[in-house]
């Protein structure tokens, strides 16, 4: 096959296609004179291509991405929005290496400057209205109207039916929010007039006490003289009277159950030690990691269970949930940004660092994924003090993700051998992965040997390849 430079008329046609781009395209010499500029990127900065060669890029773009990029002589992305003439790009930027020698660099930029104005004018109109339905208690939660359609359906029945309110279960695991799901339920019972304005939601972790009685004396209370130095102390079941009583790992109150049934049988509830019932009104929602009914009580199951509801963990969502949810946690982050400094935030990441994060398992779910995400833009992000301007775009790369977070010991759990990123699938994100495995101290045959572990299918020869290639 004859190679691509015994045909020059392929270097004009490789402009005609970079020129048809709608990014800005702009390569520069190692002194950082441009050498080529396209189309856009001339329209930019209201210039022809062909005066824009040879001349200095900082004459043209002050604050380019291009400078940093040959001083650093930096082998990774670069994200960066800079200010020219008063417009703001969205830049890629990398160095150009020639048998090891910096030869020059390259960008691919667009201007972000309409879509940054819309966005802040979406920002403002947040603070001003709810994006979402005051009227809908369960807003919150993400994907109520595709996967998680039926359990939504099946929790506002819990207070709403006609016949209820009724008592429930919510199963699933850690991080799939089970206590949001609680709280939503109790909000649309206040909504709709099943519990009053300012009824009680109470909240306890079962599982949080070692010892039983204590727990039981918490739940239900105690009368003074049921063990030395007690006094009369309402439980929490009579602190929830006529609201909620959540009882989270509800799996914990093995000793105790019958005490529970007699509660929600009756209605009323003894305090430890007492001898007189008290009357109590209240919505009990267990919620466990296990499965209840192979640890309740058959008859505390059958009353509890009648509206099992289950929270899918995260690998189970689908695609689509997953980028609302992704999306969800930067509208979260920018409006946090908003209301503390008043800085308008715009976070964008990029479709490799989106690509890592919608594929890999979280074990400790949604909760994990909104930390990893909070990480990710924390990194990219500048510090505070850094910040000039009202107005700040963040572009989050593979660089800053947080790798010892993502690959966990887990991170290979439950992913099926179709689901092994192969080496040529993503090489800038296993070159990054290597890289800051290396800086740990370890050595190509530990790197591969971890990566492995991890579903990176790739072989320790490969990984001092790579390294030798970036000089590390």
């Amino acid at each position: 096959m004859k190679k691509c430079f015994e045909f020059p008329q392929l270097n004009n046609i490789f402009s005609d296609i970079i020129d048809s781009l709608n990014e800005g395209v702009n390569v520069v010499d190692k002194q950082g004179n441009l050498v080529f500029a396209n189309r856009i990127s001339a329209q930019y900065v209201k210039c022809e291509p062909e005066d824009m060669i040879g001349k200095h890029i900082s004459q043209y773009y002050p604050q380019a991405a291009l400078l940093e990029v040959i001083d650093k002589r930096t082998m990774v992305f670069y994200g960066k929005v800079n200010h020219t003439n008063g417009r703001k790009y969205m830049v890629k930027a990398k160095p150009i290496f020639i048998d090891k020698k910096l030869e020059g660099g390259f960008a691919i930029f667009s201007d972000i400057t309409e879509m940054e104005n819309l966005n802040n004018k979406i920002r403002k109109l947040r603070h001003k209205i709810s994006l979402k339905s005051k009227n809908d208690a369960f807003s919150n939660i993400i994907g109520s109207n595709s996967s998680l359609g039926t359990t939504v359906e099946k929790a506002r029945k819990t207070v709403g039916a006609l016949g209820g309110p009724r008592h429930c279960i919510i199963t699933g695991e850690s991080g799939t929010g089970k206590t949001l799901l609680a709280r939503c339920i109790y909000y649309y019972a206040k909504e709709i007039g099943v519990i009053k304005p300012d009824a009680p939601f109470i909240e306890i972790n079962c599982a949080q006490f070692t010892n039983t009685d204590i727990a039981a004396m918490e739940i239900f209370g105690c009368s003074e003289g049921s063990f030395t130095g007690s006094k009369d102390k309402k439980g929490l079941f009579e602190m929830a009277n006529n609201g909620i009583l959540f009882l989270d790992e509800a799996h914990a109150l093995n000793n105790y159950q019958n005490l529970l049934l007699k509660a929600i049988e009756s209605g009323t509830i003894r305090r430890i030690g007492g001898n007189r019932d008290i009357p109590v009104n209240v919505i009990v929602i267990a919620a466990s990691t296990k499965n209840l009914e192979e640890v309740l009580l058959p008859e505390l199951y059958q009353r509890l269970g009648q509206y099992d509801l289950y929270l899918p963990p995260l690998r189970e969502r689908s695609v689509e949930d997953k980028i609302e949810i992704l999306t969800e946690f930067i509208n979260r982050y920018e409006a946090n940004v908003y209301d503390k400094y008043n800085i308008n935030l715009n976070v964008i990441f990029s479709d490799e660092a989106k690509k890592i994060l919608l594929n890999e398992y979280y074990p400790r779910n949604i909760r994990q994924f909104r930390d990893i995400i909070n990480q990710s833009i924390d990194c990219a992000a500048p510090l505070i003090s850094n910040v000039k301007d009202q107005n700040l775009n963040v572009l989050v790369d593979v660089q800053h993700l947080p790798v010892d977070s993502i690959y966990t010991a887990d991170s290979n759990k439950n992913r099926g051998s179709d689901d092994k990123l192969k080496v040529n699938d993503d090489p800038e994100i296993v070159n990054h992965i290597i890289l800051e495995l290396r800086k740990k101290g370890l050595g190509p045959r530990k790197i591969a040997k971890v990566l492995n572990k991890k579903g990176i299918d790739i072989k320790y020869y490969q990984v001092a390849y790579r390294l030798k290639q970036k000089d590390f």
